[in-house]
């Protein structure tokens, strides 16, 4: 699936940036193959404007804040949060502009994020509710850009069978190559999964940050998927440890995904600190990302054009759901022309 070429995705909310990353300027982004630029207007809330002046096309992100608006770095042309030219320096009456303007979007601070929608959200944000539990500290942990479709770093996510190969140096065992099983329960845009996979704990970082001792594991998974590309992974360790990933495919382009990542302890930064916490977790991260920016990333909805085993079976829910959503919304899959896939022997 081609992400930029499916209107209908431009009906979600995504993850753009830590929020500590906005600052006193302007700041560019491309979300789903459209340049945007956000900034934080002297209320403090955020504004999302297509990052383009209807004058010459220069990126307003290369202009400066002044009044709560941005002003082009070109000419001087000036655009409030909604995206209307508010002021044209070269004119007798500057604030003469017409209907002048470009497009402008929503945008919401939430759990230390920003978050932004092209169009009119089919979803409300993901609900994740250790935000808003008492005793859990938030760590921002990555904001990347990875060569590789959002779908399929999703899927990733979700897939148990990977673990004993791709992460056979962390917590993965080859020896073990039968992936844990998966209860999944769907409701309007994704889904909940149970399992539980055994691990293993390997190496000091680990053992200092899951407050172990060396040896097999299990760890208890609650998932979630929030449709499209947002997934969080709860996880309950024997000792009671808690470490709930909330990991975000925020679509760029068709072959280019923003990793944003961030994660909810219940320990505390004396018991294990929040360094060891983002080592170990890099750790494991650039494991999938060697992998996954070696695949292909037009992930096909139609089933038909990649073989399969029964372990793929959230990321062939997730296909089937994507299917019936282009479907409800009068949308046909845009793809890269491919042949079928051979049956599996």
């Amino acid at each position: 699936m081609l992400v930029t070429q499916q209107p209908v995705l431009r009906r979600f909310w995504y993850p753009i940036m830590p929020v500590g990353k906005l600052g006193d300027a302007p700041y560019g982004f491309t979300l789903l193959g459209l340049p945007i630029v956000l900034w934080r207007k002297e209320d403090g809330s955020i504004a999302c404007i297509e990052d383009r002046c209807c004058h010459r096309s220069a990126k307003l992100s290369l202009g400066y804040l002044e009044g709560g608006n941005v002003v082009c770095g070109y000419h001087g042309w000036t655009f409030d949060a909604s995206g209307k030219c508010v002021r044209i320096p070269q004119r007798e009456n500057p604030e003469a502009t017409g209907k002048m303007g470009v497009s402008g979007y929503r945008a919401v601070e939430r759990y230390g994020h920003v978050w932004v929608a092209l169009g009119e959200p089919l979803a409300d944000l993901p609900h994740i509710p250790e935000a808003d539990e008492p005793g859990l500290r938030q760590i921002d942990q990555f904001f990347e850009p990875w060569k590789i479709g959002a779908l399929r770093l999703m899927e990733n996510s979700f897939d148990n069978a990977h673990v004993a190969f791709t992460h056979r140096k962390t917590f993965g065992e080859a020896s073990e190559p039968i992936p844990a099983k998966n209860e999944l329960e769907e409701y309007d845009y994704g889904f909940h999964l149970r399992a539980e996979i055994p691990v293993k704990i390997r190496g000091d970082l680990a053992t200092k940050v899951l407050s172990a001792g060396e040896g097999d594991t299990v760890r208890k998974l609650k998932n979630t998927w929030f449709m499209p590309f947002v997934r969080r992974l709860g996880i309950t360790y024997p000792n009671g440890l808690r470490h709930t990933i909330i990991t975000a495919a925020t679509p760029m382009t068709d072959d280019t995904t923003m990793l944003v990542q961030w994660c909810y302890r219940s320990d505390t930064e004396e018991q294990a600190p929040a360094a060891d916490i983002v080592a170990f977790d890099r750790l494991v991260t650039l494991e999938d990302k060697v992998i996954l920016e070696s695949c292909d990333p037009d992930v096909p909805l139609d089933e038909r054009f990649e073989t399969h085993m029964p372990s793929d079976m959230p990321g062939l829910r997730m296909r089937r759901m994507l299917r019936e959503l282009l479907a409800r919304h009068g949308e046909t899959e845009a793809t890269r022309h491919r042949r079928p896939a051979q049956a599996a022997e």
